[in-house]
């Protein structure tokens, strides 16, 4: 189930409400001067006055951001750059480091160590907020996509199927799920498995392209299931377009052997050999175009429905439409 969207749904806020960052600096002139302006911009400001309270504080308050004087007791701010990075629990922290050093030598030792920007000392506050601000923007807009395809991901879903719904847009959604793919995993190992979720990426990614979908949206929601979110006159070509190049690209991801007999045999939880077919994709449809829709969870559910409905037929490559007209709530499962 995808999650609720965020409150604003297709942009982020400039201003920091809610998020710490935390200042490692051992003057306090500059400590005040950038915790007014952080404030004024509706950021929480936690201080650190030396290398190691700046590494304690990372690991005990996570915050959003931190912001790191090289000149400091201790330890300096580079190596402290060094060892957030090295620490899983503070690695994915962004971190912008302030210097008066204004050498490149000293500018490539900060990006080195892991920083993701620099700011010179002395600076202009207008400066420094606009670097926190694109900072925190380009973190957050990793973590909402996929590390490994590079899509959006499930709350970045949620929010353009609820948008896309408030503003009464004629809206389908393709829930696509590959058949049988844990035991492929279980046969030729994540890597492989990795390689064939990358190319069902691009399978889906090219097909809204060459259809003309300008307008559809590609999302990653975890695993091997991806959504696409496009106009219902669309859903028939991109439908086709997905399983005819996925059938076209699969050979390359089996032995040749395993893919020409059409199955791989692998032992069952119990130790008994079970036999299983090749991998297919299963694209599960519900639109708008018959249908009210208050939520966008109900489409979400309609639409899991019909990919569940093909997973219990005939293991090959198919996409099932929702046609029915009822409301959602009170709707008939698909036929058996």
């Amino acid at each position: 189930m995808l999650p609720d969207p965020e409150p604003v749904p297709l942009t982020q806020p400039s201003s920091g409400v809610g998020e710490t960052v935390l200042v490692a600096d051992n003057e306090a002139d500059i400590r005040r001067l950038v915790e007014l302006n952080l404030q004024l911009d509706g950021y929480t400001v936690a201080f650190a006055r030396d290398g190691e309270e700046a590494l304690r504080q990372a690991i005990e308050l996570r915050p959003a951001l931190v912001l790191l004087d090289v000149m400091m007791p201790k330890l300096d701010g580079f190596e402290v750059c060094r060892r957030l990075r090295a620490d899983a629990r503070t690695s994915h922290i962004p971190v912008i480091i302030l210097t008066a050093k204004s050498l490149t030598v000293d500018k490539v030792v900060g990006l080195t160590a892991g920083a993701d920007d620099y700011v010179l000392k002395p600076f202009e506050p207008v400066e420094l907020l606009a670097r926190v601000r694109t900072t925190l923007r380009r973190a957050r807009e990793l973590r909402a996509t996929s590390p490994l395809t590079g899509l959006p991901g499930n709350h970045v879903i949620a929010a353009e199927l609820a948008a896309r719904l408030r503003q009464g847009l004629p809206l389908a959604v393709i829930y696509a799920d590959l058949n049988d793919f844990k035991p492929y995993n279980d046969r030729y190992g994540f890597l492989r498995g990795d390689d064939l979720i990358m190319m069902t990426a691009d399978v889906l990614r090219e097909a809204v392209r060459s259809c003309g979908a300008d307008d559809a949206f590609v999302g990653h929601i975890g695993g091997d299931d991806f959504m696409v979110v496009c106009d219902p006159d669309d859903v028939t070509p991109v439908c086709e377009r997905v399983i005819a190049e996925f059938e076209r690209r699969l050979p390359s991801h089996y032995a040749p052997t395993d893919f020409q007999r059409g199955y791989i045999d692998l032992p069952d939880r119990q130790g008994e050999m079970r036999r299983f077919p090749r991998v297919s994709i299963a694209l599960g449809v519900a639109t708008t175009a018959n249908r009210q829709f208050r939520d966008h969870r109900e489409l979400v559910e309609v639409a899991t429905e019909m990919k569940s409905y093909l997973k219990r037929q005939d293991r090959h490559s198919d996409y099932a439409v929702d046609g029915r007209t009822d409301g959602p709530e009170d709707a008939p499962a698909p036929p058996p």
